[in-house]
């Protein structure tokens, strides 16, 4: 049996679709537990213009494993030994998420993750005030 290459996996940081093109219209059917996020991408620059380098953009991409949530599987959160306040991830959501967290895929030229209800770590209201140079650019 011959071993994949793991070095040549791309991780969640990097699976990211340009954000100028628009959510697909109409989504696959997500079975089960599953959530469908969008990821979003790191910037290469400041909103001032400042260009990060590489260096600071790999340890933003630490920071940063963020997505919108686009659809939410119907038994999603439904265990409620595990969720006894019911779902807290819902669409329209950005989470946070491991790096290594979900199946990558690409739907009508958009990169997505199919996250379980359990890989979902946290909301945030705004994903830019994860990103460490945000206070750079204001």
């Amino acid at each position: 049996m011959q071993q994949v290459a793991m070095s040549k996996t791309i991780l969640n940081d990097a699976w990211n679709t340009n954000e100028e093109i628009p959510d697909p219209e109409v989504l696959p059917v997500i079975p089960g537990y599953h959530i469908l996020v969008r990821p979003l991408s790191v910037k290469s620059e400041t909103k001032g213009g400042i260009i990060l380098p590489d260096s600071t953009k790999e340890d933003i991409s630490y920071l940063t494993t963020v997505g919108k949530v686009l659809a939410v599987g119907k038994d999603a959160y439904l265990d409620s030994n595990r969720y006894p306040n019911g779902a807290w991830c819902k669409e329209g959501d950005y989470v946070c998420y491991g790096k290594h967290s979900g199946q990558k895929f690409l739907y009508k030229g958009v990169r997505l993750l199919l996250l379980l209800d359990d890989q979902i770590s946290m909301i945030v209201d705004n994903p830019k005030e994860l990103d460490p140079t945000y206070n750079l650019s204001h």
